[in-house]
């Protein structure tokens, strides 16, 4: 069966800052808030750090030239806040914003379009120290720094995102711990108060874009996860309901409809965030855009336990699993892009992330073969296929991940890459994923 996308459908890869570019001691960069968490005893898989990562720093002209011979016509990158504004606030770091300067000005002239995230995860450490994302102040050093980067780059970068997934800078970082700053609190009162004061740095960063660069096209990127019953009780539907309240709705109702999710903030109670008067206009100001980032879907329970109204996740048997043990199952995600335009009517839609880590090895001849990334990828591009048949506005698709890149807590023990990396050399290998992508992205299809 052929499957062809709209004309206009944009193909790309996306990275992330902490993930590739290394070089957190050069230049004028300050630390970050996941320097501090890897470098802390037994929170990164091997004591790994983002220090050298792949060198993205130093070798971007490199990657640019392979973003080239894929011909991707897009490239999704994120912006170090503690390299362009180390003090957090308002000393502006020429050398950093030079570094962003170029890559933007080099990605042009390779006839690559930019679409930039201004925050994926590292966030300047002396910010952390005074509350971080518990801190409304914070919500305010954002709108500097993206005033900063929207002046500097904005007659150029005309795609901007603001953040990314939020669920895992709130939840992970400031509930479970098992992101940076570490913190962990498992009332989730910390979680859902680093979320409120995203979400108002992401209103208030939306209008400082527009002002400053009149012709963007603004979004932010939610990390969503389809909830599935595990059994057709009304007690695991309800935990679904729950579930899914909790992860997604949370996050997506404030930006796109001006509320919060009123069954979570009941059962929340008094650890619910302390929602001042404006808050909720400024956080729910118009986007032209929602990028969406799919990994798998969630299967849920009811749970035994009268305190967890989100229910048990399951672990189902025999599912393909990717290294990463998340289940794959492409179709999870025509059914999210079809809820999303159902219940929020977005203008448009971008995957912004999608991808799978997988056990690659360089073979006797220099060669990596990666069929199941494969077959995931061609899996994932139809249930994408089938949502824009059904009328979904998804307008383009970002690969997870250009290259193998500093996998957050587990380090570099994980793959997403079609492009591999010897993390010793710096020697960058194009997988056979690789191949088959430039071809789909040639042909418009498959």
């Amino acid at each position: 069966m052929s499957v062809s996308f709209p004309k206009e459908f944009v193909w790309g890869t996306a990275t992330a800052s902490y993930q590739i570019e290394g070089a957190v001691h050069e230049d004028g960069r300050s630390e970050s808030i996941w320097d501090r968490f890897s470098r802390t005893p037994g929170k990164v898989a091997n004591g790994d750090t983002g220090d050298v990562a792949c060198d993205h720093y130093h070798r971007y002209p490199q990657d640019i030239a392979l973003m080239k011979e894929l011909g991707i016509p897009a490239y999704r990158l994120s912006i170090a806040w503690p390299r362009v504004v180390p003090d957090g606030k308002k000393q502006v770091n020429e050398l950093g914003l030079a570094f962003y300067d170029r890559l933007i000005d080099d990605l042009l002239a390779a006839n690559i379009t930019p679409y930039v995230t201004l925050y994926h995860w590292d966030l300047p450490q002396v910010l952390e120290d005074q509350g971080g994302w518990l801190n409304r102040d914070t919500a305010d050093h954002f709108v500097t720094y993206t005033d900063v980067i929207s002046r500097a780059l904005g007659d150029r970068v005309k795609n901007w995102m603001t953040f990314n997934e939020p669920l895992c800078t709130a939840y992970l970082g400031y509930g479970i711990g098992v992101h940076a700053p570490g913190i962990v609190d498992m009332t989730f009162a910390k979680a859902v108060t680093a979320s409120h004061v995203v979400n108002l740095a992401h209103g208030k960063a939306v209008r400082v874009l527009r002002e400053n660069v009149p012709d963007a096209q603004v979004g932010i990127v939610l990390n969503m996860s389809p909830a599935y019953p595990y059994t057709d009780s009304e007690a695991d539907r309800q935990a679904a309901r729950m579930n899914d309240a909790a992860n997604n709705r949370w996050f997506a109702d404030p930006v796109l409809k001006g509320e919060y999710p009123p069954e979570v903030l009941e059962f929340m109670g008094a650890n619910a965030p302390k929602i001042e008067a404006g808050d909720m206009d400024i956080i729910h100001v118009p986007l032209d855009f929602l990028g969406i980032n799919y990994y798998f879907r969630t299967v849920v329970a009811a749970s035994s336990d009268p305190n967890n109204h989100v229910g048990d996740v399951v672990q189902l048997p025999n599912v393909e699993r990717t290294a990463m043990d998340w289940e794959i199952y492409p179709d999870g995600l025509r059914v999210l892009l079809e809820r999303v335009h159902r219940d929020y009517d977005v203008k448009a839609i971008y995957i912004t992330e999608n991808g799978c880590a997988m056990p690659d090895v360089v073979d006797a001849q220099g060669e990596v073969h990666d069929p199941r990334r494969i077959q995931y990828l061609h899996d994932h591009f139809a249930a994408v296929k089938k949502a824009i048949d059904a009328g979904v506005p998804v307008k383009g698709y970002f690969a997870w991940s250009l290259m193998d890149n500093f996998e957050w807590s587990y380090g570099y023990d994980r793959r997403f890459g079609i492009i591999h990396v010897d993390y010793a050399t710096q020697k960058r290998i194009p997988k056979d994923s690789f191949a088959w992508f430039k071809s789909v992205i040639q042909q418009n299809g498959f």
